[in-house]
């Protein structure tokens, strides 16, 4: 088989996964595959759950290698982040796709925090391949992978029983292992020539998701002390909570600038609408009764939902991401968050991704 044959069915393969064929795609792929690499990736589907890892005897039956190489060339690309590694149902050894948004080419080479030849090169080559409408064509489903939920301090005690899912403090508390790794989309701009001065390494990751950074050293193991230490330092530097569109068993939280976030980015722009690249669950109102006007909150809001009016802040309710930095700066309390619907995430993990394949015609609804 001709080098060009093998990342042209590669592309394809990954297609099926929110990459868009398209041009840059390639030489994305030349610089982070081999072929043979390439036909293993390819002996794994793309239609399993993420995280759910498939045993060495499965991916066997599916490629012309023998059994010792498939694991050894497995192994070489679990160390890098392209495919996942973890126990299978039976305990087992494993490995999978790694889905858009769990790793990936926007997040392997950035997670580690260096600074080398190659993640320079990473840095460049995505910036090329997502240019346009690539972002758009790898979300089109109608079910978001992900939520933006709010300041753990802006969450008033009634809503905090109804709502417990938006509490980053119970996911930490819920975590059986952790692990922080730096921001891949902060990290990109430091390797352009871009950066900004909010803090790198503040990507957490949990249980299944942890174990695997972690034993390939990709990112580095905390304690749940550390993790509330990390969540802190975010929030005091005004950056922007999203995890998995779940109510429990999260995998993935970012801490997110709106100078480099490729979801916050977008919406601060106005480039794609809010609700099309992120599920969003709460929205800023104001108590007029209270509200002094003094504005500080149109200053800290990250996608510029919030203009002055002649007494009170107006909120630009298509693109509040109810983040709720604006109620945590609000000196007399006034800036609430309020539910944007009676609507409410899938209950866990493995539902969310089910409706996200399904609605992708890779599973049955």
């Amino acid at each position: 088989m001709v080098m060009s044959e093998i990342y042209t069915r590669l592309a394809n393969h990954l297609h099926a996964m929110g990459y868009p064929i398209k041009e840059g795609l390639d030489e994305i792929l030349r610089a982070n595959f081999n072929p043979l690499e390439a036909e293993v990736v390819l002996a794994l589907p793309t239609n399993n759950i993420p995280l759910q890892p498939l045993s060495i005897d499965h991916i066997v039956s599916k490629v012309d290698l023998p059994r010792e190489e498939l694991i050894e060339v497995l192994q070489g690309l679990a160390r890098r982040g392209h495919v996942f590694s973890g126990k299978t149902e039976k305990g087992e050894k494993g490995y999978a796709l790694v889905h858009r948004g769990f790793g990936g080419f926007a997040q392997v080479s950035f997670w580690k925090g260096e600074r080398s030849p190659f993640a320079k090169k990473m840095a460049d080559l995505l910036d090329t391949y997502y240019q346009g409408k690539t972002l758009m064509q790898s979300i089109e489903t109608q079910t978001k992978r992900f939520q933006f939920i709010p300041l753990n301090k802006t969450i008033e005690p009634q809503m905090q029983a109804v709502y417990p899912f938006v509490m980053l403090e119970k996911v930490v508390e819920k975590a059986r292992s952790i692990a922080v790794a730096h921001c891949p989309c902060r990290m990109r701009g430091q390797l352009q020539g871009r950066g900004c001065d909010y803090p790198l390494e503040v990507c957490l990751k949990f249980d299944e998701m942890a174990d695997h950074l972690i034993e390939n050293e990709l990112a580095r193991e905390v304690t749940k002390e550390e993790a509330l230490e990390i969540i802190k330092r975010s929030e005091e530097a005004g950056l922007v909570h999203f995890v998995d569109n779940a109510m429990g068993d999260i995998k993935h939280n970012c801490n997110c600038c709106s100078c480099h976030c490729w979801a916050l980015s977008p919406i601060k722009e106005r480039k794609i609408p809010r609700d099309v690249i992120m599920a969003t669950y709460f929205i800023r109102e104001t108590d007029e009764g209270k509200c002094s006007g003094c504005g500080a909150c149109v200053d800290v809001c990250p996608v510029d939902a919030l203009t002055m009016g002649d007494d009170f802040p107006i909120v630009d309710r298509d693109w509040c991401v109810g983040c709720g930095l604006c109620s945590a700066q609000c000196p007399t309390s006034a800036a609430k968050l309020r539910p944007k619907s009676d609507h409410i995430p899938a209950s866990n993990f493995r539902e969310l991704h089910e409706r996200i394949l399904a609605e992708r015609g890779l599973r049955k609804a």
